[in-house]
């Protein structure tokens, strides 16, 4: 203990010499809930798996000193929050971020959270901001002779304190293409004798120019309310409903990881609107009447269209040959004119993943530019 409190002053020195910044890209997912444990156990010998792209509309954290015994969080989705670092509210909006540097024993430091993406979108927003400061604070105690953690073990971490803080299961997939980056299938065994996850790349670095032509990225205008949509697919699946619809949601997602991997992207898009299509059964308000509209506008284009997350408004994704993208978009500027807020997302496939580098000094003064919210999605 005498060395971690050691270690405290250290980093608030440290990072008065040199600020410490990480950021992690966003994601777009099909087959989302698979990777919770409530639904890749009893579906093992199925071999459950989800798929997500990431994308580089990144959430960047920072850190700078702070006063002693105190961590201050800066957002302007939150605004500045100055809390004793002893007795943080793991409860309070912020509480993923002060769980997390509870962990490190880390205070005497101000973190500061912008993210490109916008507010409650379900993109995985909170477990990203999650995997940035766990990469930030595990970078600033590596200067510290602590050992590095890997792209792992980051995610693994980041993953596990945010189910401490949520009191409930929660999946995976976000930390994981928070850490990694790229076009994954994750396989989630439920094996106590394995990792728990194994990952396969679907679409290498060298091929995500080509795949790009084959997305879109809309935003609702409506932040997401996820929470229970997620709530109904758990209790209905425990209470033995629906379990025939999940595994056909799985063989969607299997199929369409076969089509991504050979670059069918047309092929990909009829397995997607076919698990839209299944969720929507149980779940209809899993989209908004806008998500609906582009929804159904993929569809007359010859695409398929799905929400991010677990939908209820956020953001809305497409997949589609090159010609059908092109008229989707076209549709969806039509549409989304009509929403305040509502608009296109320019977005690249992220390859990079998670990183971190250090600041130069004289940075303290600095201001965040956008917001960070706890997102669930």
């Amino acid at each position: 203990m005498r060395g971690d409190l050691h270690q405290v002053g250290s980093l608030r020195r440290l990072l008065e010499r040199q600020p410490i910044r990480a950021s992690a890209p966003c994601r777009v997912d099909m087959g989302g809930t698979l990777d919770l444990s409530t639904f890749y156990h009893p579906m093992h010998d199925a071999g459950p798996l989800t798929v997500n792209i990431a994308v580089a509309l990144r959430t960047r954290v920072e850190l700078l000193p702070h006063r002693e015994g105190r961590i201050l969080v800066e957002s302007p989705g939150v605004g500045r929050k100055d809390f004793a670092a002893h007795d943080s509210p793991f409860e309070h909006p912020l509480g993923l971020m002060l769980f997390i540097a509870a962990r490190f024993a880390a205070s005497g430091l101000c973190i500061r959270i912008e993210s490109d993406s916008p507010p409650r979108s379900g993109l995985g927003g909170s477990s990203v901001a999650a995997v940035a400061l766990v990469a930030a604070l595990a970078h600033a105690y590596e200067r510290l002779g602590r050992r590095p953690l890997r792209r792992k073990e980051t995610a693994l971490l980041a993953h596990d304190v945010e189910g401490a803080v949520a009191g409930v299961p929660c999946g995976m997939q976000d930390q994981l293409a928070a850490a990694y980056g790229g076009v994954h299938a994750w396989f989630w065994p439920g094996d106590p004798r394995r990792s728990p996850f194994t990952r396969k790349v679907l679409v290498p670095a060298s091929g995500h120019a080509r795949l790009q032509r084959h997305l879109l990225l809309a935003y609702c205008g409506v932040p997401h309310e996820s929470r229970t949509v997620n709530r109904r697919w758990v209790q209905r699946f425990l209470r033995g409903m629906d379990r025939r619809v999940w595994e056909e949601i799985l063989d969607c997602t299997r199929r369409f990881a076969e089509n991504m991997a050979c670059g069918d992207f047309a092929g990909a898009a009829a397995y997607m609107d076919r698990e839209t299509e299944l969720r929507c059964t149980m779940t209809p308000e899993v989209l908004n009447e806008t998500g609906r509209r582009l929804v159904a506008a993929a569809r007359r284009e010859g695409g398929a269209a799905r929400f991010t997350g677990a939908g209820a408004g956020g953001c809305i994704w497409a997949i589609g040959s090159e010609s059908s993208i092109h008229g989707i978009r076209r549709r969806w500027e039509e549409l989304l004119a009509e929403q305040t807020e509502a608009r296109l997302l320019p977005f690249t496939v992220d390859r990079r993943g998670v990183h971190t580098e250090v600041g130069e000094s004289g940075l303290a003064t600095a201001r965040p530019r956008s917001a960070f919210s706890k997102d669930k999605g």
